[in-house]
């Protein structure tokens, strides 16, 4: 399990465990990708025999689940919580209120809130 812990913390948000073990799936993620992106490959291709895509299937299945996509979630850069995330602009939906309404967010402005 410490293999997929992050070793350097290029964080520039608020840390706590959640968001730490979010960077290391994250990394995972990336570092994994190419394989997991061959091997669905692999399965789908209808040309390439029965047991060799069954191989395939088996080794994608055994990869660790910090590899899968579905495992990373949405944080905020400044406060590090995972509901309520705005996508565009990587913040929930209070913090981006405060930063808009205090100017930090170029192009964004106050229009009925």
């Amino acid at each position: 399990m410490s293999m997929f812990r992050a070793k350097k913390f290029d964080l520039g948000c608020f840390t706590n465990v959640r968001t730490l073990r979010d960077h290391s799936k994250r990394k995972a993620f990336e570092a994994a990708e190419p394989e997991r992106q061959a091997l669905r490959y692999i399965i789908r291709n209808t040309t390439l025999p029965a047991r060799t895509r069954a191989m395939a299937q088996l080794q994608l299945a055994q990869m660790h689940c910090y590899t899968r996509p579905t495992q990373i979630r949405n944080r905020c850069i400044l406060g590090g919580k995972s509901r309520g995330v705005l996508r565009d602009f990587k913040m929930t939906r209070y913090m981006f209120r405060l930063n808009a309404l205090a100017g930090n967010l170029p192009g964004v402005k106050k229009a009925s809130w």
